[in-house]
């Protein structure tokens, strides 16, 4: 199953080269190719949601879909996903939970503000483990960046400062 952010960042290293490389008319050609194609599978899925939201239990068969990661990152793309960003990035912290609970406790979403920014604040603390700071956000602002990558930034309000090492 390809990853679809690294074969995107593969599709733009490549459009980069062609135009960096003196192509001129071919990396243009090669630039509205790809975006020929990526709308035309864009409205193909899009029709496909279509279709099946008005087939009985296409609801469910929608949101079978949307829990493949792979499929979940195309309707991500298109901006197809059944799910608003705020109940996809409750879904995510409810993912990570388990985690945090043992390192951090738990975390909040308090939601994304105008400028496209997560606030999360964390419930709790690590006692002990210095790294666990640097884990647990990199836990969550994973978790949020994968489940809204229209987010532009996560902040994670409660996170204290891992100790800094002694002389």
């Amino acid at each position: 199953m390809a990853d679809v952010v690294r074969v995107g960042a593969r599709v733009e290293e490549l459009l980069g080269a062609l135009k960096s490389g003196g192509f001129g008319p071919a990396a243009d050609a090669a630039e509205e190719l790809v975006g020929l194609l990526v709308g035309m599978y864009g409205d193909g899925l899009a029709q496909i949601m279509a279709v099946l939201a008005d087939q009985p239990g296409g609801t469910a068969m929608i949101d079978a879909l949307a829990d493949d990661p792979l499929v979940e990152s195309l309707l991500l793309l298109h901006g197809l996903h059944p799910l608003d960003v705020d109940a996809r990035i409750q879904r995510a912290l409810d993912r990570v939970r388990p985690y945090l609970g043992s390192h951090a406790g738990g975390v909040e979403y308090l939601g994304v503000d105008e400028s496209g920014v997560a606030r999360l604040k964390l419930e709790g603390s690590c006692h002990g483990c210095p790294s666990s700071t640097v884990t647990v956000e990199l836990a969550i602002t994973g978790a949020v960046q994968e489940a809204a990558p229209e987010v532009t930034d996560v902040v994670v309000e409660g996170m204290t400062a891992a100790p800094e090492p002694a002389l």
